[in-house]
């Protein structure tokens, strides 16, 4: 990772300000409170955003509603630029928004979902993504006054702290989730001998329940005999049921032969009485016809007068349509001269010629219409006394034809009568003779009768036998359906045990393979319990120790490099630094600040070597970023600095100093200067 470009403005001493950033060492120079750690601070925020303890109040600058900072760097010949930005609301300040260009492809998320994407281009391993920037702080950059307070803590809150940065912990979680994992083995034992505690006693009860099938299978093969047997029996019952039962439907068959003959007899006395009664009727409409004088000449005399009458009342009709016709047309025209005397009277000039109409021309006018009108109204007083006197004569003609067509009608009547008195006659003899063929039909049929009630009388005795046998063949049946029913509950009773017997057999099986499960359970519980344990303790002592081994030779190296040859210094086992003279282990307290200073630096540089060396995936190793790295270094110390800073073999080393004499032992320098509260930027 090589740092490029920021660009940052309402933060902290700065309004708007960019620098960049040159690769090999450049000192960031300026004068305490100036704001160059304001920069790496900077730095931090646009690669993480704001830590968890960090408030968004230590940023941005006093009096701006709004921060924002830019950071462009190169990661393996990508460009990356982060755009980060601050708030203030109501009551807090909070980050704003975030983006992320990778080689011109933009991404805008969540805080969260940038962070993630930083840490995997600089490649932290994944247990890092949900932690503090640990990684960070302790291979680029760790404010020097924070080393000191690694070293001064206690020696667990030491460990546990690198063991955290090392990745070390793991070994803890792995012991501390395989004493979960054996805790739940156990537990998983304990439930599953629970379970197979009675797998004997479902043995022992499945074998019983076998005997009891082969004492079923036996009961049902009795209950199949017993079945067949009835069986047979109701076959046989039903045979001789059968014989009587043709009996019984041959007195059937008499019975309604016997039936029959009596309605025919019935409807044969019936025929005879409606012959006779024909007989009389017809008899007696002889004698009133003979009765009856019907006299030809008169009949057709109607005739003439009912023609007559018709051709009469056309005539009449016709003359009446003419009147009537003559009346409307002399009304119209009496209508029309009425209408014009009107129009006449209001008239003042002519329509065709325009000139004034004289009264004199009006006078003739009307009184030709007035001769006019009187002519029509004479003929009008002549045709309409004529026109009553037609309808009077069209009415009696209607009634007069109306009478002749009624006496018509009675003679037709007793023309009728005279003309079938023969055919009556013929009638009767007809009449007669079929009377006498029903008298014969009926003495045959009640002599059918008597002879089927003989028959009958024979199969009454079966009726007594076939009451008997039906009343066998129903208790026949009645056994073989409780036979039947014995068989079904025999076969209900094997179907019921064959599943419990299954049901054992799975839950047997099922508790089996429990068995089996427990026991490879426990072989997994004795491995990790008794090997995987002291495997994991074995390999965590031999990694802290290899650890301890680098960290306290490069601690070492580096002090010698920083302090006089009279001290020496070296880790113990929690990672303490222990600093020796003559032997003789030297109290931390009773150093000088340029020698508390010479160890955090040098075990900040031992922690950075060892970490990268570890992790030599990490993208961040060609990057380190030392803030005040010599308060309270002696002149002597100083000088030294050039050899620390010739031997960290980085690519890109920023330091932060307000030491004059450091300048001349880097590539570049930018200079800061504050004036009037705001930090500007310069070389």
């Amino acid at each position: 990772m090589i740092l490029k470009k920021l660009q940052i403005e309402n933060l902290r001493s700065y309004e708007k300000q960019e620098l960049e950033f040159p690769e090999g060492s450049t000192l960031l120079s300026g004068d305490i409170g100036s704001g160059k750690t304001t920069i790496l601070l900077a730095i931090e925020f646009a690669l993480f955003g704001l830590q968890p303890s960090q408030k968004g109040s230590s940023l941005l600058r006093t009096g701006a509603d709004n921060a924002k900072v830019i950071l462009e760097f190169e990661i393996e010949g990508k460009n990356i630029t982060i755009e980060r930005a601050l708030k203030k609301g109501k009551k807090s300040i909070s980050q704003d928004y975030a983006t992320i260009i990778i080689d011109n492809e933009k991404f805008e998320g969540s805080i969260t979902e940038v962070k993630n994407k930083v840490l995997k281009l600089l490649n932290y391993p994944s247990e890092f993504t949900k932690k503090t920037n640990l990684l960070y702080k302790f291979t680029v950059y760790t404010p020097q006054e924070e080393m000191k307070q690694i070293i001064l803590e206690s020696g667990d809150i030491r460990l546990n702290t690198l063991r955290h940065v090392f990745g070390i912990d793991k070994y803890k979680r792995i012991k501390e989730n395989a004493d979960i994992l054996t805790s739940k083995l156990r537990e998983k034992i304990r439930i599953n001998e629970a379970i197979i505690y009675d797998l004997k006693e479902y043995k022992e009860g499945l074998k019983q329940k076998k005997q009891d099938l082969i004492n079923l299978k036996q009961k049902k093969q009795q209950s199949i005999k017993e079945h067949e047997k009835a069986k047979e029996f109701s076959i046989i019952k039903e045979k001789l049921l059968e014989e009587i039962q043709k009996k019984i439907n041959e007195k059937k068959t008499l019975e309604n032969e016997k039936a029959k003959s009596e309605i025919l007899i019935s409807e044969k006395t019936q025929q005879s009485t409606t012959l006779g009664n024909n007989i009389k009727t017809l008899k007696l409409q002889i004698e009133e016809a003979r009765k009856i004088s019907f006299s030809k000449q008169d009949f057709d005399s109607l005739n003439q007068r009912i023609e007559f009458q018709q051709n009469n009342q056309e005539d009449l009709q016709k003359e009446y349509i003419q009147i009537i016709s003559k009346i409307n047309t002399g009304e119209s025209k009496k209508t029309e001269a009425e209408t014009l005397k009107n129009k006449i009277s209001k008239i003042e000039n002519c329509p065709t010629c325009l000139q004034k109409v004289s009264e004199e021309y009006k006078s003739n006018i009307f009184t030709k219409a007035n001769q006019e009108i009187q002519d029509i109204q004479n003929n009008l007083d002549t045709l309409l006394p004529k026109k009553q006197e037609i309808t009077n004569q069209i009415n009696l003609s209607k009634k007069a034809l109306e009478d002749f067509k009624k006496k018509k009608s009675e003679l037709d009547v007793l023309k009728i009568k005279s003309e079938n008195l023969e055919e009556k006659e013929q009638r009767i003899e007809e009449i007669e003779k079929q009377k006498q063929t029903i008298s014969k039909d009926l003495e045959m049929l009640e002599k059918h009768v008597k002879t089927t009630e003989k028959s009958i009388s024979e199969y009454i005795k079966y009726d007594e036998i076939f009451e008997q046998r039906d009343k066998e063949l129903r208790d026949a049946k009645q056994k073989e359906n409780n036979t039947a029913i014995k068989k079904a509950e025999a076969d209900k009773e094997i179907q019921f045990a064959e599943e419990q017997i299954r049901e054992k057999q799975e839950q047997i099986l099922k508790k089996e393979k429990i068995k089996q499960k427990t026991e490879k359970i426990k072989e997994i519980q004795d491995w990790i319990s008794e090997k995987f344990l002291d495997l994991i303790l074995f390999t965590e002592r031999q990694v802290m120790l290899t650890l301890k081994q680098e960290f306290s030779e490069l601690f070492s190296k580096w002090f010698a490099i920083l302090v006089s040859d009279s001290l020496t210094a070296k880790l113990d086992e929690d990672f303490s630094p222990i600093i020796e003279q003559q032997d003789y282990e030297l109290d931390y307290s009773f150093l000088s600040g340029g020698e508390r200073t010479a160890i955090a630096l040098a075990y900040r540089l031992s922690l950075n070597q060892v970490i990268n060396s570890l992790l030599s995936n990490i993208k961040t190793r060609n990057l380190v970023i030392l803030d005040e790295p010599t308060d309270g270094f002696s002149a002597q110390q100083l000088d030294k600095m050039r050899d620390v800073l010739s031997q960290l073999n980085t690519e890109q080393l920023i330091l932060v100093s307000h030491e004059p004499k450091i300048e001349g032992f880097v590539d570049n320098i930018i200079r800061f200067t504050k004036q009037g509260g705001i930090t500007s930027v310069g070389k």
